[in-house]
């Protein structure tokens, strides 16, 4: 065995894998995952552990796969995550503990992610569950939101003994793990529904189809309903839009969209009572992951897609690894490309988009170099479907209807960083709510956070 590079990990046929919506990796096998284990130097230091938004102790829980023990595995990682078979599939650990993994200096880094994906599945496979708290505090705690920030917090506080409900405004619990990410990245039934059963077998109570800021109001709760706190992990599910001409044409979809009818509505399912355009050529605008989850996805579906995005491949903010596996799929990279009007029929629909190619100039304020438009480069892309792409925003409804909550100009609440706590006492926020649209794992560390500012704050009283 080369010690210098990652043990390869199984994954579907590109060909196969783009015609349908299974798992693309494949993960590792016991055999597979304890050999790669071996690869950990178990340092004295270890960067990796600095690298992680939840401070997983990662030489701890690799030591006991090198063991062959995986619940001894799942016991040190479930001390900081509640969502370890989530996290094992979404996270960016290339820019994160495996970017500061010392193996990776003069080699690959050691494939933690992966690592931790198998002692996830093979945990739920073996029937282990995380550890509860012992007895019950007395306290109660109300949480906003059933995404990642929300569960995590959640997760951390029932741990800790508090009587925790969670309030989710869809009639499923997962926000994004369940409307965002496609099922070739996430499987919804064997894996998030798993991970939100842990988080219910802690003692977490959660309430679908509960909009907070209609059905009921953050005073409310925590006046009438004897709720001693409040997080909110409500993400950010506004989608943005170019403001060209043709964006409100027939055939014109957000990213948000687009995902979350074929997530969460199974809407590329025949027998689907939420129907999706199955586009013949699609033309998906932006460059992040959640481009290529819509480019992915509207591959699956049948269509030739296209993906523009105004920088090179350099500056793509997605993900390496969903960059290969987009281009492994068969779709195509408009790169220094922009954008500039929307094309439609006359029943108006959409025919195509003309777009500019565009060059790189000076930085600009996120320290990449700015698009430049390059004049008379205009070229005609025919299509029939426009998805989106260009991120997302936080909804205006809970601090519009919270008084003494403050927000920002993007509509983000405003919270400390280290605990999460806002302008309106007892009340904590964090995750995309706070901070615009991030990862999964970042969102995690804020609700994490935020479970450490509430027991503060409680026991403080």
């Amino acid at each position: 065995m080369d010690m210098m590079k990652k043990v390869p990990v199984r994954e579907q046929d590109p060909l196969v894998r783009a015609t349908n919506f299974k798992e693309v990796c494949l993960g590792y096998n016991k055999q597979e995952a304890e050999a790669e284990a071996q690869r950990c130097l178990n340092c004295k230091n270890p960067k990796c552990v600095q690298g992680c938004p939840v401070n997983i102790d990662i030489p701890g829980f690799i030591t006991k796969v090198k063991e062959g023990d995986v619940k001894g595995a799942y016991d040190v990682i479930g001390l900081s995550s509640s969502l370890p078979a989530i996290c094992g599939r979404v996270c960016p650990q290339e820019t994160q503990c495996e970017g500061r993994c010392v193996r990776g200096i003069k080699g690959e880094p050691v494939s933690i992610g992966k690592l931790e994906r198998y002692v996830a599945d093979t945990a739920r496979e073996m029937g282990i569950k995380p550890q509860s708290a012992e007895k019950k505090n007395g306290h109660k705690v109300a949480v906003i939101g059933s995404g990642p920030a929300g569960l995590t917090c959640a997760g951390d506080l029932a741990k800790m003994g508090y009587d925790v409900t969670i309030f989710e405004a869809l009639h499923k619990a997962g926000g994004v793990l369940v409307y965002g990410i496609p099922e070739f990245r996430l499987p919804k039934d064997a894996v998030v529904e798993k991970e939100i059963e842990n988080v219910r077998s802690l003692g977490v109570k959660i309430e679908t189809d509960c909009v907070v800021g209609k059905s009921a109001a953050i005073d409310d709760l925590m006046k009438n309903e004897g709720y001693e706190a409040v997080f909110i992990g409500t993400g950010a599910g506004l989608p943005k839009f170019m403001g060209i001409p043709g964006e409100q044409a027939m055939g014109v979809f957000s990213a948000n969209e687009y995902l979350t009818r074929s997530n969460l509505m199974k809407a590329f399912s025949d027998d689907s009572r939420t129907p999706i355009m199955k586009a013949k050529k699609a033309v998906i605008v932006g460059g992040g992951n959640v481009a290529m989850d819509a480019a992915r996805t509207a591959l699956r579906l049948g269509a030739e897609t296209h993906i523009v995005y105004r920088r090179s491949e350099e500056e793509l903010p997605a993900r390496r690894e969903e960059v290969l596996h987009a281009k492994e799929e068969g779709i195509v990279f408009n790169l220094l490309t922009n954008p500039v009007e929307i094309h439609a029929d006359e029943n108006g629909w959409v025919k195509g988009i003309t777009c500019l190619r565009m060059e790189l100039g000076e930085p600009d304020a996120s320290g990449r170099r700015r698009p430049v438009e390059v004049p008379g480069s205009e070229f005609y892309i025919e299509c029939d479907a426009v998805i989106m792409s260009l991120g997302t925003s936080p909804n205006p409804l809970i601090s519009s209807t919270t008084e003494g909550l403050d927000a920002d100009r993007r509509g983000c609440i405003v919270a400390d960083e280290e605990k999460g706590q806002t302008s309106k006492e007892g009340v904590f926020a964090g995750g995309d709510a706070v901070t615009g649209a991030a990862t999964v794992i970042l969102a995690m560390g804020a609700g994490k956070a935020g479970a450490k500012g509430i027991d503060e704050y409680i026991q403080g009283k």
